[in-house]
């Protein structure tokens, strides 16, 4: 009876530890980190999402990519979610201003503007000039996304005037309609154009470094998961993000 009892007394004991996860030291606790992104970041936070997961066992990383005016208005709608990520600083300050993150948002990365064509350039375009061409079919960005507010910027300052097909609502779909043929020609970031491989070649647009995207993340007020929103941000902004961020064609904030 005596060895019965200290038996279930053992059993109970190592069940408390293992609950509290504090027997072995070695146990992590799981969750789910939700992060709201840029379109633009989807290679390069694709990469971390696995590095992530993989230095945080039972974690599960879902990201959210979109242009990041409508990332930002999902947040100050009430979105749950962790991290926010944008590709400009004004649409984050649209959720600082909503009092919708905690602490002060923090920039990790910089980008700018190509030219994206399709590939070997089969309509011979040079440079920001050409793509006021009658003969071409050129998209760019919404004005309110943050690559169409550079693009923007850009085009005003080299006197450039645009007649755009279509403005989309996030980077990507800008690359996609050069991609599939759709358009001869679209405004995008370096990074993008990278992303499309040997389906399109880039242009560079010598006024882009006159209007440099910076990219600031932030953990949000109402996260469900603070400690995962901290550890991710940190993975970013530090040396193995900076890795990836470089190696998509980001650079330095």
């Amino acid at each position: 009876m005596i060895r019965r009892g200290l038996g279930k007394a053992c059993a109970v004991l190592l069940g408390c530890c293992l609950l509290a996860s504090g027997c072995t030291g070695s146990a992590e606790p799981g969750g789910t980190l939700t992060v709201l992104a840029a379109s633009s970041l989807t290679e390069s936070f694709g990469a971390l999402e696995k590095r992530f997961e993989a230095d945080h066992p039972g974690v599960d990383v879902r990201i959210s990519y979109d242009g990041s005016a409508t990332l930002a208005q999902q947040v100050n709608n009430g979105v749950p979610a962790d991290v926010f990520a944008a590709a400009d600083e004004r649409n984050m300050a649209k959720v600082v201003r909503a009092d919708s993150v905690a602490g002060r948002p923090k920039v990790f990365a910089t980008n700018r503007l190509s030219i994206v064509v399709g590939r070997g350039n089969p309509k011979r375009i040079r440079g920001l000039p050409d793509l006021g061409r009658g003969d071409l079919t050129v998209v760019v960005c919404s004005p309110e996304v943050p690559c169409g507010g550079t693009t923007g910027r850009v085009t005003r300052a080299a006197g450039v005037r645009l007649h755009p097909a279509s403005e989309e609502q996030n980077v990507k779909s800008v690359l996609n309609k050069v991609k599939t043929g759709e358009a001869d020609a679209g405004l995008v970031y370096v990074t993008d154009v990278r992303a499309g491989g040997d389906a399109v070649t880039g242009l560079d647009v010598r006024e882009s470094t006159s209007a440099v995207n910076r990219y600031p993340i932030a953990e949000l007020a109402d996260a469900p998961e603070p400690r995962l929103a901290k550890q991710f941000i940190a993975l970013v902004s530090g040396s193995a993000g900076r890795r990836e961020l470089t190696k998509a064609g980001f650079g330095a904030p």
